[in-house]
């Protein structure tokens, strides 16, 4: 009885000791914060190939891991107060889901101490200013860097040897956005008189300017089309291969959902490659390291897509030394 009474007395105070929050308590589910330019549906492939790579790190979005979708719908004055509501959630990390300047600048200026985590995008981030260096970026941001305006020259070579007979290359560019206008000021110029190709740049701000944009294309006859760049584009990707379809027009883009819409030809990154790797900065973040000590990694896997159908519907035998190299063919 005594020994039965002694226990009790234990019990009671053992539990005395525990605070009801400690006794409460669920374990703290990581929170990650996903900014993007687009819509849901744009964003719908670039999302689900990194929700996978997650899972396979063990990260099962509703079980012990959340996510927290935002997206602007191409409306870039939404991105502060978009970038600020990830904040004040106190997401664990963002994930930036674009390279574009104004979106990095907005998760920048939301935040100096959350992780940012960047997907790709032709911004030189340490041109930029969003690292310090790539081996060490110093600060709350690291991830994927495509450089795609070092890929310029590559893609109108690849243009050129698709279409030898062309010598007039239509360039479309957004110029509020500093990597394809750096792209098509810079280097696109020395690989155009290498090839002895004459490139004209098209500007276009919005989707509404579309038709006026066109029109003043189709007047200066060119024998390709050039994308550069988004995400203004990305709200014009259909019209844009539809143009050139209409138009006879070989195209070449940056992006492959261009070709996917109908586009010609995209050579770059493997984007779902790079996409896969954002899971490993995630993961490397939620178990403690800093961004500031993990380097932004660079591409290690390329891809030329050729669009075999939109070739036939234009009228173009694509070379077979061209459509050799080529890592997916659509039919």
């Amino acid at each position: 009885m005594f020994r039965s009474i002694v226990i009790c007395l234990l019990l009671t105070v053992l539990l005395l000791t525990i605070s009801p929050a400690q006794a409460q308590q669920p374990a703290k589910v990581p929170r990650i914060g996903y900014l993007s330019p687009f819509d849901a549906a744009t964003e719908s492939n670039r999302a689900e190939a990194i929700r996978r790579a997650l899972r396979e790190r063990g990260y099962i979005e509703g079980q012990n891991i959340a996510t927290e979708y935002r997206y602007t719908e191409g409306k870039n004055d939404r991105l502060p107060g978009l970038a600020a509501g990830l904040v004040h959630l106190k997401v664990d990390v963002m994930v930036v889901a674009g390279g574009g300047d104004t979106l990095i600048r907005a998760a920048m200026n939301a935040t100096k101490t959350i992780p940012i985590v960047l997907t790709g995008g032709g911004a030189d981030p340490v041109e930029a200013g969003y690292v310090e260096s790539l081996a060490r970026p110093g600060g709350n941001v690291t991830g994927i860097t495509f450089l795609n305006r070092e890929l310029g020259g590559k893609r109108l070579e690849l243009l050129k040897e698709a279409v030898p007979k062309i010598t007039r290359v239509a360039v479309l560019y957004d110029p509020a956005a500093p990597a394809p206008v750096h792209e098509v000021k810079d280097h696109l110029p020395v690989a155009a008189r290498a090839l002895q190709l004459t490139i004209q740049p098209f500007e276009i701000r919005a989707a509404e300017e579309f038709d006026k944009v066109f029109a003043v294309i189709s007047k200066w006859r060119p024998g390709a089309l050039y994308v550069a760049g988004r995400p203004v584009m990305a709200a014009i990707e259909k019209r844009t291969a539809g143009f050139a379809l209409k138009n006879l027009l070989p195209s070449m883009y940056v992006t492959r959902e261009f070709v996917d819409a109908g586009g010609l030809m995209y050579y770059g990154a493997d984007r779902a490659d790079s996409y896969r790797r954002i899971a490993y900065f995630v993961d490397r973040i939620l178990k403690g390291a800093k961004p500031a000590d993990l380097p932004v990694e660079q591409p290690t896997k390329f891809e030329l897509v050729i669009n075999l159908k939109t070739a036939k519907q234009i009228g173009l035998t694509i070379p077979p030394n061209v459509l050799a190299r080529a890592d997916k063919v659509i039919k």
